[in-house]
């Protein structure tokens, strides 16, 4: 639970025992495509004429490329993949002899900015800031690069956005996907869609063409590190790959013979799951094992390995007969690369497009996405068929639904010309942006999740903060979360050295409103909480109830409670005690696990009705002075230790301080009892 969230109910907590925190929504909202029939363009939807279909074609249909795959290295020039990964990596730019200096002082430069904040070395970042500097001069678009992410995160440098994206456009200019990725964010962010989508869609092209073939594109998993103030244990746990006790367990039965653990280990070498690195040779080698102990599941997967030659040499004969093999066992997405050879005439006598069809009908039959993706290309692209675009577009929408990357991509293209779909621009920057982030350039959080795991916490908040500004939601919460966990051990470099108190609040609050602008609802709930308490900005009630009403448009119930507390204090909105009833009622029906706490702010809220000028309610309304030394107190002795014997003394304390106070109010009465009839007094709720 995050610190400022819990001082809210801290001051609740000293008067009314406020014990029942609710949990948090960390996770970004999931992307879930909904179209109606109106978004469907009017017009023909049927063409035969192969013009017309080369005008809408989306590329080459070609995930079996026809030449080698190209490697990640070339798919994102400048990557840091040679310095974090080198022994992975052959014939880079940073490991080869005759470089030219520029080369040469980029990669020295990058390798010293990364040992300086592991370190927590000054001095090194300095040389390794005059080592960039010297190969952005020289023209170096890779340094460009670079140099932007320091100017834009004011590190070493004065934060500037204007060079921060003036070096990012050169960069991109000179073939940097990474600053591509930045601009497009950031025109994104201006709300210029025309500029945003452009480059999207190249860098989606990109991504696409890293994806593999019938399975899912070998996304780089996104962990978020947190829980709102905790560590997300359980998720680091998992990601700790061959370390991992659950993998070493695994690994153990497939040792002894276990085929269903044969399938899983080569399945997470393949994709690169659990934090493990891809390893086509040792997925290969564990699919093979799996198979001769009967496993089908290994099939489908080898058949893919053969036809991509991945790890192995291209033999799209043996990719069939793997791929046959696997459907008879039922494993209909098999059905999928069995079409696609047919499409290709790969392995086979010769390109067959009814048998084709008839194999992504069985896969989609069956509700495989990528069985619905293939008909939808078939339709769009009129192999085989009569084109027809709606008909691909209905199916591209069930795949896409199903979270199938490459309809994404064919959506976003349908949107951006306006074949098939109406043209929306902000639907295709949006979908663009989803392929986008899973292109090779991923690999940052997979180094950046290592790091943390390592205890490098520096190096990881310095690879987040690179792909905070290429606009991942999960590593602008991650970074922004480190510098709020780890305060001076974040290693966060300001502009001439280590972060000042001052630098890092703002580094983090910039942090968590770009996340809580993604749909982040904790994101936004602490971007109310730095304005409410002024915390790396000035105190500011107004935009913190914005804040909250931001949070509480995606149903959270900490933003409804928060509101609610500052209707009832009138604290950047209008003093309304019926209003706050409400959202304390609100919160509790979004999330019942809020019971006890609205119970007890509703309870404040009958003493603040019926005893308006009462010693309890000054009470109340001077927690915020006391809070600092009864906030501390609570946390630290009775939510950390669970006194319950102090717990039991505050509350007894309390209720004889209230008693004592109606008594004395009642003896008041009492006096003039004699001269005057008795007043009934009955108190209500508030509605």
């Amino acid at each position: 639970m995050h610190r400022s969230i819990r001082r809210k109910r801290t001051q609740s907590i000293l008067l009314l025992l406020l014990l029942c925190l609710y949990p948090l929504t960390l996770h970004a909202r999931p992307f879930v495509l909904v179209l109606s029939q109106d978004d469907l363009k009017d017009g023909p939807t049927a063409s035969s004429d192969p013009a017309d279909a080369d005008s809408t074609s989306t590329g080459d249909w070609d995930e079996f490329d026809d030449s080698d795959s190209k490697s990640d290295e070339d798919l994102d020039p400048g990557s840091w993949r040679s310095i974090l990964e080198p022994d992975l990596v052959s014939n880079s730019g940073a490991a080869s002899g005759a470089v030219e200096p520029d080369v040469a002082d980029y990669y020295s430069g990058v390798q010293k900015m990364l040992e300086a904040v592991s370190e927590g070395e000054v001095r090194l970042m300095e040389e390794a800031t005059t080592e960039i500097e010297a190969a952005a001069a020289a023209g170096n678009p890779h340094a460009q690069s670079v140099l932007g992410f320091m100017y834009g995160m004011g590190q070493m440098k004065e934060r500037n956005k204007a060079k921060a994206f003036l070096h990012h456009h050169f960069a991109s200019e000179g073939g940097n996907m990474q600053s591509k990725m930045a601009l497009a964010y950031t025109y994104l962010r201006q709300d210029m869609q025309e500029t945003a989508v452009k480059l999207y869609a190249e860098l989606a092209e990109v991504a696409v063409n890293s994806f593999f073939i019938s399975k899912d594109s070998p996304v780089i998993e996104q962990v978020r590190i947190h829980t709102g103030a905790e560590e997300n244990k359980e998720a680091l746990r998992k990601s700790r790959g061959e370390e991992n006790e659950d993998f070493q367990i695994l690994e153990y039965q497939a040792q002894k013979g276990n085929a269903g653990a044969m399938y899983k280990i080569g399945l997470f070498y393949y994709f690169g799951l659990r934090g493990l690195r891809r390893d086509h040779t040792k997925a290969l080698s564990w699919f093979l094992k799996a198979v001769d102990k009967g496993e089908p599941r290994s099939m489908e997967l080898l058949g893919e390995i053969y036809a991509r030659g991945a790890g192995v040499e291209r033999n799209y004969t043996k990719a069939l007969e793997w791929l046959t093999l696997a459907s008879k066992q039922q494993l209909y997405s098999a059905y999928n690369g069995m079409g696609y050879l047919y499409v290709k005439g790969y392995g086979v006598e010769k390109k067959n497009y009814t048998k084709a069809k008839e194999y992504f009908e069985k896969a989609a039959d069956n509700d495989e996405p990528g069985g619905h993706y293939n008909l939808g290309v078939l339709y769009l692209k009129g192999i085989g068929v009569k084109r027809d675009v709606k008909l691909a577009c209905k199916y591209f929408i069930v795949a896409a639904n199903a979270g199938q990357p490459k309809a994404f991509y064919q959506l976003a293209k349908m949107f951006q010309t306006g074949v098939g779909l109406k043209k929306d621009l902000h639907m295709a920057s949006g979908l663009y942006k989803l392929v986008a982030e899973r292109g090779p350039w991923s690999s940052l959080s997979r180094w950046a999740l290592e790091s943390y795991l390592k205890g490098d916490v520096g190096k990881a908040y310095l690879l987040y903060s690179r792909m905070a500004e290429l606009g991942y939601e999960v590593a602008q919460s991650n970074a922004a979360w480190i510098l709020d966990k780890y305060e001076e051990h974040s290693m966060c470099m300001g502009e001439s050295g280590f972060c000042t108190d001052a630098e890092r609040h703002q580094h983090a609050h910039s942090l968590w409103w770009q996340a809580s602008e993604q749909g982040n609802e904790h994101a936004a709930l602490l971007i109310g909480d730095a304005y409410y308490y002024g915390r790396g900005t000035e105190r500011d009630y107004v935009r913190a109830a914005e804040a909250y009403m931001h949070a509480k448009s995606q149903s959270n119930a900490q933003a409804m409670f928060n509101l609610g507390y500052m209707h009832e204090h009138g604290q950047g909105l209008p003093l309304d005690l019926h209003l706050a009833k409400r959202y304390y009622d609100q919160a509790v029906e979004i999330d019942p696990a809020a019971k006890l706490p609205v119970a007890l702010a509703l309870a404040s809220l009958w003493i603040r009705k019926n005893y308006a000028d009462s010693f309890m309610v000054r009470l109340i309304d001077s927690l915020p002075e006391v809070f600092p030394k009864g906030g501390a107190w609570v946390e630290n002795v009775i939510m950390e230790e669970g006194n319950a014997t102090i717990l039991t003394l505050f509350v007894c304390l309390l209720t004889v301080l209230f008693l004592r106070e109606r008594q004395r109010r009642h003896a008041a009465v009492g006096d003039v009892a004699f001269q005057q009839p008795p007043n009934e007094h009955v108190a209500h709720v508030p509605n």
